[in-house]
């Protein structure tokens, strides 16, 4: 399950946007209670349906803009969500505006500490995703958790030495 809010901010639309999307494609969202929508109702769709959602929004993207996003360099990030209650629980992904991006997690997660940053390509995210959190639980889209948060930003440090600096790359 995916949060519409989360899917908006995937998608970089707003979220009246999905809603509308949703409804066109006769999606019903499920409204929850979650930790990140601090116990309020949040609408929610299915993994299936948010691929579903992210098909039909695809098309209206322009080949150039899809190639600039796809070469464009930004932050990887490691976030611990919180660390006083949950301190191996993080959040990973890549951001094009890292201050914005942490600004935007602080709703959700007041507590929320940046443990490290790396310069990325966009291209590049998921791959690192996978490459930092195959020892770690799957709690959601991009959070884990982890019994040693030190071995997830070695594993991100391993994985990033490893690739070109991406301001460097034409």
């Amino acid at each position: 399950m995916i949060s519409i809010v989360e899917l908006a901010a995937e998608l970089g639309i707003r979220k009246q946007s999905v809603f509308k999307i949703v409804k066109r494609l006769g999606i019903e969202a499920q409204k929850l209670k979650t930790d990140d929508s601090r116990g309020q109702l949040a609408a929610h769709v299915s993994d299936e349906e948010a691929d579903l959602i992210r098909q039909s929004v695809k098309p209206q993207v322009s080949p150039m803009k899809a190639d600039e996003k796809t070469n464009s360099a930004g932050w990887f990030y490691l976030i611990q969500l919180e660390p006083e209650v949950d301190p191996g629980r993080y959040k990973v992904g890549f951001a094009q505006d890292l201050d914005q991006r942490v600004r935007s997690h602080r709703t959700s997660a007041p507590f929320s500490i940046v443990v490290n940053a790396w310069p990325c390509k966009f291209l590049w995210e998921k791959t690192a995703i996978d490459c930092v959190s195959r020892d770690s639980e799957k709690l959601h889209t991009e959070v884990f958790r982890t019994s040693d948060l030190g071995e997830v930003e070695s594993l991100a440090e391993q994985f990033f030495s490893a690739m070109p600096n991406p301001n460097d790359l034409s």
